[in-house]
């Protein structure tokens, strides 16, 4: 099904045609969270826990992330989540939602009473982002929210994943915006397989990911490519360190967004692949998740008016994951220097 709104020819939204002025100093940059991210938890010991949320939020209200606008994720509509998932799998969750306790959906992924309230507030917080970069009210959004999305099916949870926060934010831009090119690039350790099942028959999404393989959830080969070639695995052995990372991105992901021509560009922001990581296997530091950020950048600025829209993905070594989104927001922000100075 063709998803993009219907426009006369001479009502089509050229977006690549408003580009940013070099001689910008400053980048506006939005910060989306949400308290009821640290509501949200899974039982004693499990990795994705609300510190991860609470280190970041620490962490960005240094003095340096002074200039960040700052916005409380809403709560998302229906119609945002019925464009990825039916409306039977979203009255299933609330049905499996515990009054106490868990309810445990897989091995991985659980629900507590307030579950429900923090991944509607994660998929709301990826649209209200998505509309400030489409309107220019930012030029670039980092948004960090609890449960995580890249998991997730259209008809299940997986992994930590109830939403798939990414493909939300995708079929909005395209819905409320009229984009008719989104490429998503996804560097968490884990691949995104609910990202890529959503969009593997979509000729206007482009998907993008590097990750440790083999490893969980056992997809993601270089051989999946999706029926029009609009998905791009980029997997990595155990113990890569960043050098094989940027060779991933330069040699088979930037090429491809860079000919994709996005509209927008949105990145599915795992800190996972940090060496520090509990439950990964690659050798990453914070500044390479700064450099791929900063070349991603390069290509939204000569595509699409540097729109980014960034989704917290996975990170559970809570010390590594601030330092890591640090230097990913400075990078957003156009700021140079150490990120764990």
């Amino acid at each position: 099904m063709d998803r993009r709104p219907h426009r006369a020819e001479n009502q089509r939204v050229n977006w690549r045609r408003v580009a940013r002025p070099d001689c910008v100093a400053a980048l506006k940059t939005l910060f989306v969270t949400h308290e009821s991210g640290l509501d949200h938890e899974m039982g004693p010991g499990h990795p994705e826990r609300p510190e991860r949320l609470r280190a970041i939020m620490q962490g960005l209200e240094q003095a340096r992330f002074a200039s960040l606008i700052r916005l409380s994720a809403p709560r998302a509509e229906p119609e945002a989540l019925q464009r990825v998932h039916p409306q039977s799998y979203l009255s299933a969750l609330e049905r499996a939602a515990p009054r106490e306790g868990y309810a445990a959906l897989d091995a991985d992924t659980l629900m507590c009473p307030k579950t429900l309230e923090a991944a509607w507030r994660a998929a709301g917080g990826a649209v209200a982002a998505v509309d400030e970069v489409m309107s220019g009210r930012a030029d670039n959004a980092f948004v960090a929210v609890r449960p995580p999305g890249h998991h997730a099916g259209a008809h299940n949870p997986m992994g930590f994943c109830f939403f798939n926060n990414i493909a939300v934010a995708a079929r909005h831009a395209e819905a409320a915006h009229g984009t008719e090119r989104v490429a998503i690039v996804d560097f968490d350790v884990h691949h995104g397989n609910g990202t890529q099942e959503i969009f593997w028959a979509d000729e206007t999404t482009l998907f993008c990911s590097t990750h440790q393989a083999p490893f969980y959830p056992g997809t993601g080969g270089r051989n999946e490519t999706g029926v029009h070639d609009t998905i791009v695995n980029a997997p990595l052995l155990a113990g890569s360190t960043g050098e094989a990372f940027k060779e991933a991105l330069a040699d088979r992901i930037l090429p491809r967004v860079r000919d994709f021509a996005p509209d927008l560009i949105l990145i599915s922001a795992g800190f996972d692949a940090h060496e520090r990581d509990p439950l990964g296997g690659l050798r990453l530091r914070e500044a390479d998740f700064g450099d791929a950020t900063k070349r991603l950048m390069e290509i939204a600025d000569r595509r699409c008016g540097g729109r980014i829209v960034s989704m917290l993905e996975g990170g559970y070594d809570v010390d590594a994951l601030s330092r890591s989104v640090n230097a990913h927001v400075l990078a957003l922000m156009g700021v140079s220097g150490d990120a764990n100075t």
